[in-house]
C-alpha cells in the first residue's frame, strides 16, 4: 500500500470530474511502464503554462513595455527597465557599484547574482546582434533562465510527499504562475525553498538548512519558515534536527552575503533599508483603506502596526499548533505563516502569490479550495494593472480607486479563505486530505521529516 501513488482522479472530486475530458478516472488497466510518469507530465505542464504566459507578454515585449499599454495588456514586468536603471547595461557590479543618480539594487544577493548572470548573457547576445533592444533581450534571457527554478520548485513539491506527486499539478497549472511568473524574480526562492523542504522530508536537516539559507539570500520571506519549524520542534522535542537546520541556514546565508557586506555595506544593505522605509503600497490592506478614504495608518507608525499585526497572527498560529489535539503538519504551518505575512505586509504585490502556491499545494491539496483562492488572485491581477492605467494620469481612464480597493479585499479574502480551510484541517484532522487519503499506516506528516510520527513532548492542551 505504501508504494502506491494517490491518484487525483480517485481522491479529488474536481479532478475526477475534469478527467472526463480525457477518458475518465484512471483505471486498473493503465500501462505500468508508461514513459509519461508524474514528474515528466508535471514538467510538460509547467512548460506549457509558462510558454502561454510568455505569449501573453508578447504585446508588451513588442512595444517595449511602454506605459500605459503595459498595464492595459496585463503584461507589466519589472525585469526590462532594471537592465539599464541598475547599471547592468553598463557592466556595473550589483551592490558594489551604482549608476549615478540611481539607487543601489533593491534585491537580496542571490537575486542580484542571478540578474548579473542574465546581464552578462544579454551583453554577449547584443554584441552579436546589436539591432536587438537590450532590455528585450534581457527579458528573454531571464524568461529562459527563470524556467529552471520553476521546474525545480514543481518537481521538489511533487517529491516532498512521496505518495502524492500529482498534487504538484496544482502548482504547474496555477493561474498565479501563468500570470505572475515573469513579473519579477520570485521564482528563484521557490526553487531553493522547495529543495529545502524536500531534503527535510528525507531527514536531512543540515542539507535542508543549506538550501534554506540560499532561499533567504534570494528573498526575505523564507526566513519566516523557521517559525513553523520552531513551534513543531517545541511540540515534538526534535531539537537536534532543528539546530542542524538553523546552522545550515546561517552558514550559507553568511557565505553568500559576507563578501558583499565587506565590499560595500551600504549597497548591500539598501534592500533592507528600502523595505523598512517604504510606506503603504499596492495590494496591501493598508493601501485599500486609503483608497476607500477610511481612517488608515500613517506611514510614521505603519512599520510598527504591520509588524505588530503579523506577530499577533504568528502567536495565534503558535497557540493553535500547540493546542491542537494532533500535531499540525509542517506544510500547514508554513502556509499560515507566509499567508499572515502577505496579508499584513505594507505591500502585497501580485507576484507574491508565487510564494504561497507550493505551500498551499502541500498544506491542502484540494482542487476546489485551490481554484477558489486562485480566482481571487486573478481578479486582483486584472484590477491592479487596470488601476495603474490611470494612476497619477488624469488623461487616461482606468479602474477607480474604490473598485481597486474592493479587488484588494477580494484577494486578501481569498487568501484568508484558503488559510481558514487549513486551520479547519488542523482543528479537525479527519478533514485533512493528506491524513485521510487511505494510507492509514503513513498518515501523520509524510512531508515532515523528523516530525513524522513523533510523540508530543509539549502542548498547551489541558490535561
Amino acid at each position: 500500500m505504501t508504494n502506491q501513488i494517490v491518484e487525483p482522479s480517485h481522491a479529488d472530486s474536481i479532478a475526477a470530474d475534469a478527467s472526463g475530458s480525457i477518458g475518465g478516472p484512471i483505471g486498473s488497466f493503465r500501462s505500468k511502464n508508461n514513459w509519461w510518469n508524474p514528474i515528466r507530465v508535471l514538467i510538460a505542464l509547467s512548460a506549457s503554462v509558462y510558454a502561454i504566459g510568455y505569449v501573453l507578454d508578447l504585446s508588451c515585449r513588442n512595444s517595449g513595455w511602454v506605459s500605459p499599454e503595459n498595464y492595459e495588456h496585463l503584461c507589466y514586468s519589472d525585469i526590462p527597465p532594471l537592465f539599464s536603471l541598475r547599471g547592468f547595461a553598463d557592466g556595473l557590479l550589483p551592490y558594489l557599484q551604482t549608476m549615478p543618480g540611481q539607487t543601489p539594487l533593491e534585491y537580496p544577493v542571490i537575486t542580484g547574482i542571478f540578474m548579473q548572470v542574465a546581464a552578462m548573457i544579454t551583453r554577449v547576445i547584443t554584441a552579436i546582434v546589436p539591432s536587438m533592444p537590450a532590455s528585450t533581450v534581457f527579458f528573454d534571457v531571464n524568461v529562459v533562465l527563470l524556467f529552471i527554478p520553476l521546474v525545480v520548485a514543481v518537481v521538489a513539491t511533487a517529491l516532498t510527499v512521496r505518495r502524492r506527486p500529482w498534487d504538484a499539478a496544482m502548482f504547474a497549472l496555477a493561474p498565479g504562475v501563468l500570470l505572475a511568473a515573469t513579473i519579477n524574480w520570485d521564482l528563484l526562492p521557490l526553487a531553493f525553498a522547495g529543495i529545502a523542504l524536500l531534503l527535510w522530508s528525507r531527514n536531512r536537516p543540515f542539507a535542508a538548512g543549506l538550501l534554506l539559507g540560499l532561499a533567504v539570500a534570494a528573498k526575505f520571506y523564507p526566513l519566516l519558515f523557521l517559525g513553523a519549524f520552531l513551534v513543531l520542534t517545541m511540540r515534538s522535542g526534535k531539537w537536534r534536527p532543528f539546530a542542524a537546520l538553523v546552522g545550515g541556514t546561517v552558514l550559507t546565508w553568511l557565505m553568500v552575503n559576507v563578501p558583499f557586506i565587506v565590499g560595500n555595506f551600504d549597497g548591500w544593505a539598501f534592500f533592507y533599508t528600502f523595505s523598512q522605509s517604504r510606506g503603504q503600497d499596492f495590494g496591501s490592506f493598508w493601501f485599500a483603506l486609503s483608497q476607500l478614504e477610511l481612517p488608515n495608518v500613517s506611514n510614521e507608525i505603519l512599520n510598527m502596526v504591520a509588524t505588530g499585526c503579523f506577530l499577533v497572527m504568528c502567536l495565534a498560529i503558535a497557540i493553535l499548533a500547540l493546542r491542537a489535539k494532533r500535531r499540525p503538519r509542517l506544510a500547514q504551518l508554513l502556509f499560515l505563516i507566509i499567508a499572515a505575512f502577505a496579508v499584513t505586509n505594507k505591500v502585497y504585490s501580485p507576484q507574491y502569490v508565487l510564494w504561497l502556491i507550493p505551500l498551499a499545494v502541500l498544506a491542502r491539496p484540494k482542487w476546489r479550495d485551490f481554484i477558489i483562492w486562485q480566482v481571487g488572485e486573478v481578479i486582483y491581477f486584472v484590477a491592479v494593472w487596470w488601476f495603474l492605467v490611470g494612476y497619477g494620469n488624469a488623461d487616461v481612464k482606468g479602474l477607480t480607486q474604490q473598485w481597486y480597493a474592493l479587488a484588494i479585499l477580494v484577494h486578501i479574502a481569498a487568501t484568508s479563505y484558503f488559510a481558514i480551510m487549513v486551520i479547519r484541517d488542523i482543528v479537525q484532522p479527519e478533514h485533512d486530505p493528506v491524513r485521510s487519503d487511505g494510507f492509514t499506516e503513513d498518515a501523520d506528516d509524510p512531508g515532515g521529516g523528523p516530525y513524522d510520527k513523533s510523540a508530543d513532548v509539549f502542548t498547551l492542551r489541558r490535561a
